[in-house]
């Protein structure tokens, strides 16, 4: 890899952008990060030597200042209502503007046309307006990331729970780090991949009483699926203050998983990204003090793939 590239990366302190940053970094290429405020998370990216850029995704002004100089660039954004469209047709503006060669984009495996999730058509149609873009686009569709598991993850004394409106449907679980493998790899080298959208996956399918005990194997406590309906599901996340937005979103996906669209496996990860991807028990282990203590409903900003 030459190092005299420069790369953007939006959301570069979750849990695809921060080990996005890494792997650049450590590739010698120079990063840019675009944080929402320069703040005690921002530290390690400026220790790896990013150098960092304050502003928001949804104010022109500072993206087309941001994109200034930039080779290609990785655009990652939250579920929220009514606002991804508006921060797509900024940064694809902007990237045009500045003469950006390629756009990773962060989009998601239920994205479709018909998508009952307002957030998954709303990231369809984001697909289809970089697609329009002059610059190279690849798009990324991820199953359910690793770090869900921690997001729902319970402890009640000696016994993990999963409790979650998944019924029997399968995924196959993937990191962010694996995500960060072919972003960082496809920003780097990007006209093989222009126009392509890609379904990641982690090592292999699952249904989630396959997931507790894969769970239970390696953290050495028994651990079980609890299956629960979609409605009441969705109570609880309004319940625990979450948004209707949200709440929307994750029911519908829910119904999508047990429908097969979560589904399937394959080799990308590995072709692309160079290795093959973490296990659930590689997952764990790497993780280990997360499944010490109940972790429900308290890890909002890990919701969306970033």
């Amino acid at each position: 890899m030459s190092n005299e590239k420069l790369f953007l990366i939006t959301a570069p302190t979750g849990n695809t952008g921060a080990p996005t940053v890494e792997i650049l970094r450590e590739a010698g290429h120079r990063v840019r990060a675009f944080v929402h405020r320069i703040d005690g998370r921002s530290d390690a990216l400026a220790a790896l030597g990013a150098e960092l850029v304050e502003g928001d995704l949804l104010d022109f002004r500072s993206v087309s200042a941001a994109m200034t100089g930039v080779d290609a660039a990785y655009f990652c954004y939250p579920i929220a209502p009514g606002t991804l469209l508006a921060a797509t047709a900024i940064f694809a503006q902007a990237a045009s503007e500045a003469g950006v060669d390629a756009v990773v984009n962060m989009s998601q495996i239920s994205a479709r046309r018909d998508a009952k999730s307002n957030a998954a058509q709303h990231h369809w149609i984001a697909e289809r307006l970089l697609d329009r873009a002059a610059f190279k686009t690849t798009h990324l569709r991820p199953t359910f990331f690793a770090e869900w598991l921690k997001w729902q993850w319970q402890r009640n004394d000696n016994e993990g729970v999963l409790q979650l409106p998944f019924g029997d449907g399968r995924h196959a679980p993937i990191s962010g780090s694996d995500q960060a493998a072919v972003i960082a790899a496809i920003l780097a080298n990007p006209a093989p991949h222009d126009r392509q959208v890609y379904p990641l996956v982690g090592d292999h399918e699952l249904d989630h009483y396959g997931i507790a005990n894969e769970i239970a194997e390696t953290v050495g406590f028994p651990v079980r699926y609890e299956p629960v309906s979609i409605p009441a599901f969705a109570a609880g996340l309004t319940a625990a203050g979450f948004p209707e937005f949200f709440v929307q979103h994750i029911s519908s996906v829910a119904q999508d998983y047990q429908d097969g669209i979560f589904a399937g496996e394959n080799n990308l990860v590995e072709v692309i990204g160079g290795h093959k991807p973490m296990t659930v028990a590689d997952y764990v282990n790497a993780n280990r003090a997360e499944f010490d203590h109940d972790g429900r409903f308290v890890r909002r900003g890990q919701l969306k793939a970033s």
